[in-house]
């Protein structure tokens, strides 16, 4: 108790036993404070009132009875200066008359019974105006850079060139050990203590206007028979053991080449395919290609469930779900239409995608293996939510090593992940 602030109850009260009269050692056994501390406290944060009269040049010095000065200013006006209302303001003799009670302890006028007919300057405590004072100089206490220029300096050469890679502030932190909070990161980017800025981060929150949300009516098809969002939850509630996968497709310009992505909820691990069109063939071939290098069995265990949209490239399920030679490898699902949430987390590993390929640019240029470069990277930043493990060494753990050698997967190190346009520029 001896130790903490003083809370807005606390100097209510402080405002209320001075109105009548009570010590400050009383208040102290009362609030189980110091009697200095309050003393302080009244002294600090009192409030000063001018003192006030009939007499519009009334004078507040102590000296104004026995004082004839004259001349103290420019002007050469016969009056003694005592009876001119800049005497106070230009004397430099001048000494305020106080009353006792603001030189020795109350230190203020609220519990004086002659208060109202008084006119010399006043002195008030009020809880709250303190209170507010108080939280005041605690802010700016706190505001500033709390490090010196060589400490900023030496972190700045470890933040600044990985913000450049495209790598997130809260994947900075964990892999680099940093001493400072997060959070403190962040203030010192915006105050810009750092080579680079707020806008220089891989995500910048914006405010878009919302756009009006209207419910489609759900046209069932047939590709969509016993393979809707409900026959989906359906399934996993009987076969609660197996993993999902969910299933996309990322645009870059119109009628180019598009990205097939896939995305395992348990791992957060992303893969992702070239397709010259956006088309069911081309995402059979895809299809075909992985069963090809895993095995129909091992597909079957990696691939047990795919959730995807309602997109025509995914409207032929039989095709992917059998292959040519009618042997079953996994099962399709779709989500409701404008329900992209339902598969949520593909739809937030996208924006991985979107910082080194933005929308708009053409990905005719790219070649498969860049777009595995791409994924390698992605899936091996440190995540929050996989209480910072990677995608990479989670599905590693569940998956085997074998899988993702296959797949072509490997992990890079944490200071040399590149989420940015130039890690697929050509030299």
């Amino acid at each position: 108790m001896y130790q903490k602030h003083l809370t807005l109850e606390e100097r209510n009260y402080i405002e209320q036993a001075l109105n009548q009269n009570i010590t400050f050692a009383e208040m102290g056994n009362y609030l189980q404070k110091d009697s200095t501390t309050i003393s302080k406290e009244v002294k600090k944060h009192r409030i000063r009132k001018e003192g006030n009269s009939i007499h519009v040049n009334f004078n507040h010095c102590s000296k104004k009875y026995s004082c004839h000065k004259k001349h103290i200013c420019s002007t050469r006006c016969k009056r003694e200066c005592r009876t001119c209302k800049q005497c106070n303001k230009v004397c430099a003799e001048f000494d305020e008359g106080l009353c006792k009670r603001l030189i020795y302890a109350p230190y203020t006028c609220n519990g004086c019974e002659n208060k109202v007919g008084c006119r010399l300057t006043k002195y008030f405590y009020k809880a709250l105006p303190s209170f507010n004072s108080y939280r005041t100089t605690l802010s700016e206490a706190r505001q500033g850079i709390n490090m010196s220029e060589l400490e900023l300096c030496s972190l700045d050469k470890i933040i600044s060139p990985l913000i450049k890679q495209g790598q997130s502030i809260s994947h900075i932190h964990k892999m680099n050990g940093i001493s400072c909070s997060k959070a403190t990161l962040y203030n010192y980017l915006a105050k810009n203590c750092f080579s680079v800025g707020p806008l220089d981060l891989p995500r910048k929150v914006k405010l878009k206007k919302r756009k009006s949300s209207k419910k489609k009516e759900i046209k069932e098809t047939k590709a969509r028979a016993e393979r809707t969002y409900e026959d989906f939850k359906l399934y996993l509630e009987q076969h609660p053991e197996l993993s999902i996968v969910e299933m996309d497709t990322v645009e870059g310009k119109k009628g180019g080449k598009v990205l097939l992505t896939l995305l395992f909820r348990n791992s957060r691990l992303m893969l992702a395919f070239l397709l010259p069109s956006k088309t069911q063939i081309e995402v059979e071939k895809v299809f075909n290609y992985i069963e090809s290098i895993l095995g129909n069995e091992l597909f079957e265990k990696v691939f047990p469930i795919i959730l995807t949209d309602n997109g025509t490239e995914f409207s032929a399920p039989l095709n992917l779900e059998f292959n040519s030679e009618g042997i079953g490898r996994t099962r399709i699902f779709y989500c409701n239409p404008t329900a992209s949430y339902q598969k949520g987390m593909i739809e937030k590993n996208h924006e991985f995608i979107r910082y080194i390929i933005p929308k708009g640019i053409s990905m005719d240029n790219f070649t498969q293996a860049d777009i595995t470069k791409m994924i390698n990277h992605i899936n091996s930043l440190a995540r929050e939510s996989l209480n910072w493990s990677t995608p990479y060494d989670l599905a590693k753990l569940l998956l085997g090593k074998e899988v993702l050698k296959k797949l072509n997967l490997v992990k890079i190190p944490s200071n040399e992940i590149k989420l940015t346009p130039k890690l697929l520029k050509k030299n």
